[in-house]
């Protein structure tokens, strides 16, 4: 029997492993680049130093990023995309990835997305929120205009989106524990600012909690208009006074 064309055999498992894969959003890591006889791929760009050894030092590895995780395919690896190669080839590869054999992956291979709660978290998503180090841990600061209308604890339907890949990130660490701080600017009586920034912290508590975190994992705490970060004087100052924060216990902020 004749041997099947390369490119063949390469559409016809693409395409036998999309038919069973089931989801329409499942992903295909494309490993035929860097054979012999294949152009070299270069790596260039602010991500490199990120990757694995395995996928910058060697002709297959280099051709599995550049094929696969340039994703706006300006040549230049980013951070954000040499995590996702990291994290893509690890769960092929396993613990092992040293004793990776790239011939056993010349095909298209289809991925289903692992289920969240087992380390599916977007890391690039996590460090939009821009996280500081703190004496507590990871902080992150979510001023009112972003969560709240004025004078409410009521989360606008965008705030539930923005707390989506915090709460994704905490059902897949399940031993992080979360304060959550409510603040307030100066207007009002102290009673009301008080009152306002528990509400304020509670309901950010509610949401992760109707997104699958377990309730026992935070400690909620409101300030009123105490440890204000800007001059109550102006109103950009009262603006970003009016703030929840969430922080990350005991975690680092450089590892988002």
């Amino acid at each position: 029997m004749s041997k099947m064309n390369p490119m063949i055999r390469t559409a016809i498992a693409a395409a036998t492993l999309a038919a069973s894969a089931g989801p329409a959003f499942a992903q295909s890591w494309d490993f035929g680049g860097g054979r012999d006889g294949d152009r070299d791929y270069e790596l260039a760009g602010r991500g490199v130093p990120i990757l694995y050894p395995e996928l910058r030092s060697t002709h297959r590895g280099r051709a599995f990023v550049m094929r696969n995780f340039d994703f706006n395919r300006d040549g230049w690896i980013s951070p954000r995309e040499a995590w996702a190669a990291n994290r893509a080839f690890a769960r092929f590869a396993g613990p092992r990835r040293d004793r990776f054999d790239w011939e056993s992956r010349d095909r298209v291979v289809v991925e289903e997305p692992r289920s969240e709660g087992r380390g599916g978290w977007d890391r690039g998503a996590m460090h939009g929120y821009g996280f500081r180090q703190t004496a507590r841990g990871a902080t992150l600061r979510l001023q009112e205009d972003v969560l709240f209308k004025t004078d409410s604890d009521v989360l606008r339907p965008g705030a539930i989106e923005k707390l989506r890949p915090l709460a994704a990130y905490l059902r897949s660490e399940p031993g992080v524990r979360v304060a959550i701080d409510g603040y307030a600017d100066s207007r009002g009586t102290d009673a009301h600012n008080q009152d306002l920034s528990e509400r304020r912290a509670a309901s950010v508590r509610g949401a992760l909690d109707a997104m699958g975190v377990v309730r026992a994992r935070f400690t909620v705490t409101g300030h009123g208009e105490r440890d204000p970060i800007a001059s109550n004087a102006t109103a950009e100052g009262m603006r970003q006074n009016r703030r929840v924060e969430v922080t990350l216990l005991g975690q680092r902020a450089d590892r988002f």
